[in-house]
């Protein structure tokens, strides 16, 4: 009786399967929010402050000059440098917030093929060294072409210098952090050379963020910074698994959480470059 050998029978299909993980890192784009109650009555009390200060203020100057052209000059300049100084910081606030909304304009436009080369041009004009691809972008029609063209460029550019800007963070984090472990002096420093990265990394990329316009950058990249709460967890599970002497314990344990503490300010600065760039990530 003779046996039947069972060959391997393999099928072969010609699609190609997708990609697991996603083709670009997703940036939130807020819908403009409504004004709540309390943004309004926020609101109506500036205006009454500012108003009511600048009508006294108004007052005082012409009571001045009824004294005498010398004082009420004199007031006035005061007034009007005092109010000057105002108005600029407000409008600093203000060009901050314009400018992130401006980032979502040109990432929305840059996915449309009718005006992803106007996008271009115009977020080049706004980039360091971006005149150089200018001539490369009017060149060519085809989006993706330009796409491909900012992210060999610019893009790269960008990203190598806030990748610069991580390192230089998280190694005076961890330098800070393994000197002398304190969990709430930790908490402390993370947060201002957080808030101090986000700020530089923006700035690389032409924004000037001000007080407002650095909080809702925060929110835009908090998503993709908090994924580092995972490597926490990794590496205590990992370091009281290993070590069991109570003194090694603890040594390896504060090197592991300046570790984290820097790697932090790497996914930071990355995550910042992603929110700040209107390019979508290849």
């Amino acid at each position: 009786m003779s046996e039947t050998r069972v060959r391997p029978r393999f099928e072969l299909e010609d699609q190609t399967i997708a990609r697991l993980e996603p083709e670009t890192l997703p940036v939130p784009v807020e819908p403009p929010a409504v004004p709540g109650g309390i943004g309004l009555a926020a609101t109506g009390v500036a205006v009454l402050i500012i108003g009511f200060a600048a009508l006294d203020a108004g007052n005082f100057v012409a009571s001045q000059f009824e004294r005498g052209p010398v004082l009420g000059w004199l007031t006035l300049a005061v007034a009007l440098g005092g109010f000057g100084l105002l108005g600029a910081a407000a409008w600093r606030e203000l060009s901050g917030l314009f400018g992130l909304r401006h980032v979502d304009r040109l990432r929305a436009a840059l996915t449309d093929p009718a005006r992803a080369k106007a996008a271009a041009l115009d977020w080049l004009a706004s980039v360091p060294d971006g005149a150089t691809l200018a001539e490369a972008v009017r060149a060519t029609d085809d989006p993706a072409a330009i796409l491909a063209l900012l992210r060999a460029g610019p893009v790269a550019a960008l990203r190598a210098r806030a990748d610069t800007r991580g390192r230089a963070a998280a190694v005076q984090v961890f330098t800070a952090a393994a000197a002398v472990p304190s969990p709430a002096r930790d908490g402390l420093l993370v947060g201002w050379r957080g808030v101090r990265l986000v700020r530089q990394v923006a700035e690389l990329h032409g924004l000037r963020p001000g007080l407002f316009g650095t909080l809702s950058l925060l929110r835009r990249v908090a998503f993709a910074a908090a994924g580092v709460f995972a490597t926490d967890i990794a590496a205590d599970v990992a370091m009281r698994t290993v070590m069991s002497n109570p003194i090694l314990e603890r040594l390896a344990s504060d090197v592991a959480g300046a570790g984290v503490a820097a790697r932090r300010m790497v996914v930071l600065a990355r995550a910042t470059a992603a929110a700040c760039s209107p390019v979508p990530r290849g």
